[in-house]
């Protein structure tokens, strides 16, 4: 049913990362049609672990219209081009998800058919030989590259880690200069439209009233309107991902700073390391049902590369998501919406997202249910994806030191994730669904590095010899590394962006 009302009045409730990310995208692209009004209190903490990102938030970055200069020196960022997952297979097994293409494309055939053929004839390549990214990372090398200069190869692809704090405040002060209102205070009360059951009026502890037409639900895993206002509904994953807990705290930074994430299994959870030009943020994620809050401490604290510069802050999340994520008048944005473990970084993009797809289906004079329920799809489609995807590092692990991953990779998974696998485990072929945040490419460097290698490879591999091949793969691997060694350090660029 259309609603045949006018939609110019957007409130937008909580601040942090999700907030300001929201507001400063919905008054870039719809400023001039629409007042925005962010309602936060300085003594509500946020979550703000979301310190590592992935490609994606290039092109939201430019869609604002930031100088990566500037933006690399107000929230302290630093390059990342991959995430190392140690220990994720095997205690002492390691290998990376690196950022962009990895050797060449040939029609209809992935690179990695002509690597799996390299592996029958024990040719001794490592398949991230062929990734720019990973020499890039390992060397600690970085530069702008769109194309490898004198052939015809993709360049290089990043990400950034920052400040999440930093970021948010870079983006509050972006947003109030294109005309965002603050308010301070919390909220007392919300106060429902008697015929519609909409959201009408926020109550201020102040007493102040705030009234919109249109409202944000960035309140964090709270989730005060999308949950406790509207009792949309939450679909629980813990059956698939039973992490419930994370520590995080900040330590020292140490020299190299790696243009990389490392993502480090344990015996009963995994460790993540984000470093920054400041300091690293380290992490430690884990089910309480395998593992106590004082093992996960005494884990954490014992596997930092700096002194630690706080006490570990601990995070209780439940993963999943909300059954509508735009319920009414009230679109969930961030935490609110669900909450899916920091992985693979996604936490930051699913934000950037759900604002892009909020702007796309943005309501001018109604909106019908029909729109408003294919938002809800899309939106339950990426998270699904994004879903199957971390599952996939618990499913294949190998680790027989503990019960927590012994289980893990017994559970049952989902039937959309199952199929992928077999796929890929019979012919080594992985097909990318529609609009799908993770390429062939990250599927590929997940399975293969978790242990999975196809038991065929696609026919036109057989189209070179033995020699053909041969060539092939030492042309590009020269290529890889020769590219990343002529590269300028990872330092240089971080001092480049800190000179006025």
């Amino acid at each position: 049913m259309l609603q045949h009302k006018t939609f110019k009045d957007v409130v937008i409730l909580g601040g942090g990362t999700a907030g300001w990310i929201t507001a400063s995208l919905l008054v870039k692209l719809l400023g001039k049609s629409i007042r925005i009004q962010l309602v936060e209190s300085d003594d509500i903490g946020i979550v703000g672990v979301g310190e590592a990102t992935i490609p994606p938030i290039l092109t939201f970055n430019a869609a604002l219209g930031i100088d990566e200069k500037t933006f690399v020196r107000e929230t302290k960022a630093t390059i990342k081009l991959g995430i190392q997952f140690e220990n994720w297979r095997k205690t002492g097994d390691s290998y990376m998800h690196a950022f962009g293409s990895i050797g060449k494309e040939f029609p209809s055939c992935n690179f990695h058919h002509f690597w799996l053929r390299s592996q029958q004839l024990n040719m001794g390549y490592d398949f991230w030989d062929f990734s720019l990214g990973y020499q890039a990372a390992k060397q600690h090398t970085f530069a702008h590259l769109d194309r490898i200069e004198g052939v015809n190869l993709p360049g290089l692809s990043y990400a950034y880690h920052f400040d999440a704090g930093l970021y948010a405040a870079f983006l509050r002060k972006f947003s109030e200069s294109l005309g965002v209102q603050r308010i301070e205070g919390k909220v007392a009360d919300v106060v429902l439209d008697e015929l519609s059951g909409d959201v009408k009026t926020l109550i201020l502890a102040s007493g102040q009233q705030i009234s919109g037409d249109l409202f944000i639900d960035c309140s964090g895993l709270h989730s005060l309107l999308i949950d406790k206002t509207l009792n949309t509904g939450f679909e629980d994953w813990s059956h698939w991902l039973p992490a419930d807990t994370a520590l995080a705290v900040p330590c020292a930074s140490v020299d190299p700073i790696t243009p990389y994430t490392r993502s480090i299994a344990h015996a009963k959870g995994w460790q993540w390391r984000i470093p920054l030009q400041h300091r690293i943020g380290n992490g430690f994620v884990y089910s309480s049902k395998y593992c106590s809050d004082e093992e996960a401490k005494a884990t954490l604290l014992a596997n930092l590369d700096g002194a630690p510069l706080a006490e570990p802050r601990k995070i209780s999340f439940r993963t999943g998501r909300r059954l509508k994520q735009w319920h009414r008048n009230v679109v969930s944005i961030g935490l609110s919406s669900g909450f899916l473990e920091p992985l693979e970084s996604t936490s930051i993009h699913l934000i950037q997202s759900g604002v892009l797809r909020l702007i796309k289906f943005f309501p001018n004079h109604g909106i019908s249910d029909a729109e408003r329920d294919e938002y809800n799809r899309q939106s339950k489609v990426e998270f699904e994806q994004i879903r199957d995807f971390i599952i996939l590092h618990y499913k294949l692990n190998e680790r027989s030191d503990s019960k927590y991953w012994q289980d893990c990779a017994r559970m049952d998974i989902p039937d959309s994730l199952a199929r992928k696998i077999e796929v890929f485990r019979h012919s080594g072929r992985v097909f990318r669904e529609q609009d799908e945040l993770f390429a062939e490419i990250a599927w590929q460097q997940v399975m293969m590095g978790q242990g999975l290698l196809p038991q065929d490879y696609h026919p036109m591999v057989d189209a070179l010899s033995k020699e053909q091949l041969q060539e092939l793969l030492g042309n590009l691997k020269a290529i890889m590394q020769v590219t990343a060694s002529r590269m300028p350090p990872h330092q240089d660029f971080l001092s480049f962006c800190l000179t006025p």
